[in-house]
């Protein structure tokens, strides 16, 4: 770590570092860093272990960029953010460091990964508490407090619906949610009828939000339940591609029956 932490330091050195990431400030990176995740997330799914490696080092890379910007203008340093994930760490597991201390590791708590999950979402609220601000009139935050804008909006979906979960706001089956989705889709069908641009993406974005809380309640990761389908269709589409160059055909050369037939026999080929 001293020696990344030297290099980045000194690639930002006024006189000899390099223009680029002098020129780089903690707005400028984030696009950066999206596309880091998102490689990191690639090499976990499709990669080898060496290219995991070599996309966390990235990401690593990113976390100390950061710091030295910050660093540079004395807000904190690479240390403090090691000090507050530790002290976070610590505090968000009592259950394996009793009264959130280092020391104590080691005493049996006797608790299953659902209490694990209860006392999470509590010591969670509590620190929505001592962090955020009440809104004027009120002497509360919201339960929704510190949700990122900034995440995906299927993650900001889930997280939203699981933090009103915690606060007693949900569904106690899954019935009820299917019921809804079969609403929602209704609700898309008559937006359509009207012909109403606004109202079917309105009503589309409550369908996808109720399907997001149906693969909540079955305990599915909607991301990785859509990463998948994603790659299926990719998968099918692409075998579509390579039967029709076998007979030197392009896809605007068949009709969508054909087309349909060959996504069937990718089907049945298990793609």
């Amino acid at each position: 770590m001293d020696k990344l932490l030297n290099i980045v330091a000194l690639l930002r050195d006024k006189k000899y570092g390099c223009p680029w990431d002098l020129e780089q400030t903690h707005t400028s990176l984030v696009r950066y860093t999206l596309e880091e995740v998102y490689e990191v997330v690639d090499a976990i799914e499709t990669g080898t272990a060496n290219q995991l490696k070599d996309e966390l080092g990235d990401l690593l890379f990113q976390v100390v960029f950061y710091a030295q910007i910050a660093q540079e203008d004395e807000q904190f340093n690479f240390a403090d953010i090691i000090d507050a994930i530790s002290d976070k760490l610590l505090r968000r597991h009592p259950h394996v460091f009793p009264q959130g201390k280092l020391e104590n590791f080691g005493q049996d708590q006797n608790l299953n990964a659902d209490d694990v999950v209860v006392n999470w979402e509590a010591i969670k609220e509590q620190e929505r508490k001592l962090e955020g601000e009440p809104k004027a009139g009120s002497n509360s935050v919201s339960v929704l407090a510190n949700t990122p804008t900034a995440l995906p909006a299927l993650e900001r979906s889930l997280k939203m619906q699981k933090r009103a979960a915690s606060a007693g706001f949900d569904w106690a089956s899954f019935t009820p949610v299917l019921d809804k989705i079969k609403e929602e889709l209704s609700e898309v069908e008559e937006a359509i009828s009207a012909d109403d641009a606004s109202a079917i993406e309105e009503e589309i974005g409550d369908l996808l939000f109720a399907a997001v809380n149906l693969a909540r309640h079955m305990k599915i990761e909607p991301e990785n339940a859509l990463r998948n389908a994603n790659r299926k269709f990719e998968q099918r589409f692409r075998y579509i591609e390579e039967q029709l160059q076998e007979q030197n055909k392009k896809l605007g050369d068949v009709g969508l029956e054909k087309l349909d037939e060959i996504w069937d026999q990718a089907k049945a080929k298990g793609l």
